[in-house]
């Protein structure tokens, strides 16, 4: 029986169907749009999450023994201007999602993210209470509860600042600020802001071992390491050769952003560390050591 991995196309969504395809898997991979950075020999097929109904007919269709839900929309500013459209991807879709596996008896593991704390206390549990704040944020808590009420053998896995060195991968801080550390120019980041920066194979790995594993519930599925955005920028240049100083920290308010950011949203990775082992949620100088590598490939 095969695996439906929804956002086929995106930062995780790729690498959770590269490694289930490497592993023998068979696999089917949805998407938005005509076939993009899906691998030859992997049936895709085109969903349009803005009509729902679809991924449930492709659960319904297809018979997969589980449902890996990678996609979403997840441009916060975008989000907060089209409500309407955050909804229906990232909860209504979900429902979707979770009905389809509820009708067929599939295993759902639906990705989710930091961003449903507020940020004013962490690093945050699983068994800290959400507290969303902004479109982008409560929409993925509903879309939580979507699967978690709906579908009988569910797991939800909270990623964090996903990033990705492969080529043709959705352009992140991480890469941007590469980029522009190797061209000797400056990068601003927040001083006031820390998170749990997760490579995207990373996360794809630990998304594919909660699934084996047959647990269900809430998983915190993040990078191993808590940091500032500055010192990500300082670990990222010092990684890459660059000179340390071109990173220039700035606070939140500097910007004006259209969605709040939590800013204290790192996520304890205590509980899949003890499930999948220790150093499966990689540490930042493992992580960095990777993307610089797959941004060599």
């Amino acid at each position: 029986m095969s695996v439906l991995v929804t956002g086929a196309s995106g930062l995780v969504g790729s690498r959770v169907l590269a490694r289930l395809a490497a592993a023998g898997q068979k696999v089917v991979a949805a998407g938005r749009g005509p076939r993009r950075a899906v691998p030859a020999g992997i049936e895709y097929v085109e969903v349009d999450l803005l009509r729902p109904e679809g991924l449930r007919a492709l659960i319904a269709a297809s018979a997969p023994r589980a449902v890996i839900h990678c996609a979403a929309m997840t441009d916060v500013d975008a989000c907060e201007a089209d409500p309407v459209q955050a909804w229906t991807v990232n909860v209504r879709a979900t429902e979707a999602a979770a009905l389809g596996c509820r009708d067929t008896g599939a295993r759902l593991v639906a990705l989710s993210t930091d961003y449903v704390f507020d940020g004013e206390r962490g690093p945050y549990s699983e068994d800290d209470p959400p507290n969303p704040r902004g479109v982008y944020a409560r929409t993925k808590r509903a879309g939580e509860e979507a699967a978690l009420l709906l579908a009988p053998d569910c797991a939800v896995a909270r990623v964090a600042v996903v990033y990705s060195g492969r080529p043709g991968a959705k352009r992140t801080f991480a890469s941007a600020a590469a980029d522009q550390l190797l061209l000797g120019k400056q990068v601003r980041a927040f001083h006031d802001q820390v998170v749990s920066p997760t490579l995207a194979d990373n996360a794809a790995e630990m998304t594919i071992g909660l699934w084996r594993s047959g647990q269900r519930g809430v998983w915190h599925c993040a990078g191993g390491s808590i940091v500032s955005r500055v010192d990500f920028a300082r670990a990222l240049a010092r990684k890459l050769g660059a000179d340390e100083r071109l990173v220039v920290p700035i606070p939140m308010s500097a910007v004006k952003l259209a969605a709040p950011r939590p800013a204290r949203c790192a996520l304890d990775v205590g509980r899949i560390r003890r499930l999948l082992g220790p150093s499966v949620p990689l540490e930042l100088d493992a992580a960095l050591d990777r993307f610089v590598a797959e941004r060599a490939a």
